[in-house]
């Protein structure tokens, strides 16, 4: 679960819901001082939202991009139904490509799509549908196919938690399985009391759907490389989802660009973000 560093807008962000022809979903769109060289549509991932971005806010838009972060369907301030269906792959692929609709202004540049961990899959999954509105797709900690085992067995929990019990149920059998580090105490309280928030305000069905897609995820690698879209593959040095050989893997077989975060884990954008936006910035400037 990323923890945002901080839950203040940067003054160069606004928050609102942006309306597409597939509903309205909650953002947070943060703009430069003078006309943006490029855009960057930022899809969270697993449990998360919009605000695992804020860090990224400020330094991206210094750099001359505008930077949209959203809540996808059924995630924290965007609402979802009460159905597991609503919440296939697919779906959210959809959803992606009616956000960059909406987002995109040709007098704003480029638009570049970026996926965190989940956002990975469902962001490759939009590009599989339609690659033509994006100049380049980063996946942001997040791998070629299903998560690591370990981790497949602590989501299968989850799974199981979410299908008997309700949601504050599981929230606190989850604390009881947390590490030390990432106990309350090593919590702001205003942190701790949002991440709280956010998982109430999360559709289960959601959670019970996503959850499902990291655990039968296919390998995917060949038909992204087959787009021949401009990509580049980010992750910490340590990651605990997808390894980061099998990210170092991917990338060679996309010919994609290589970052490395040094420092971070499965959470550049929130350990890291000014290093992680370096990166971004980067590479969206070199990809035009």
């Amino acid at each position: 679960m990323s923890r945002p560093p901080t839950l203040t807008l940067p003054p160069c962000a606004h928050a609102y819901r942006l309306d597409t022809e597939r509903g309205a979903f909650a953002v947070h769109d943060a703009r430069p001082d003078g006309a943006p060289i490029g855009t960057a549509l930022l899809v969270p991932g697993f449990t998360g939202s919009k605000e695992d971005f804020i860090a990224l806010l400020a330094p991206l838009a210094a750099a001359g991009f505008r930077a949209v972060a959203v809540d996808g369907r059924g995630q924290h301030e965007s609402p979802g139904p009460r159905e597991e269906q609503a919440y296939t792959q697919r779906e959210l692929a959809l959803d992606v490509l009616a956000q960059a609709r909406a987002v995109h202004d040709p007098g704003s540049g480029p638009l570049h799509l970026l996926g965190h961990s989940l956002g990975g899959l469902i962001t490759r999954a939009a590009v599989l549908l339609d690659a033509a509105p994006f100049r380049s797709l980063t996946v942001l900690s997040s791998g070629p196919a299903a998560i690591e085992a370990a981790q497949q067995a602590r989501v299968r929990l989850l799974i199981q938690a979410l299908g008997s019990l309700d949601m504050e149920s599981v929230w606190r059998a989850m604390r009881e399985l947390d590490p030390p580090e990432a106990a309350d105490s090593a919590t702001p309280p205003e942190i701790g009391a949002f991440l709280h928030r956010r998982w109430l305000n999360t559709v289960p069905e959601q959670l019970i759907a996503t959850g499902r897609q990291m655990l039968e995820e296919p390998d995917r690698v060949a038909e992204l490389a087959g787009t021949g879209l401009a990509t580049h593959v980010v992750s910490g040095s340590v990651d605990y989802a997808w390894p980061v050989p099998w990210m170092d893997a991917m990338a060679e077989r996309l010919a994609a660009h290589r970052s490395v975060i040094e420092g971070a884990e499965h959470s550049p954008n929130a350990e890291r973000p000014e290093k992680t936006a370096e990166a971004l910035t980067g590479f969206w400037s070199g990809v035009g």
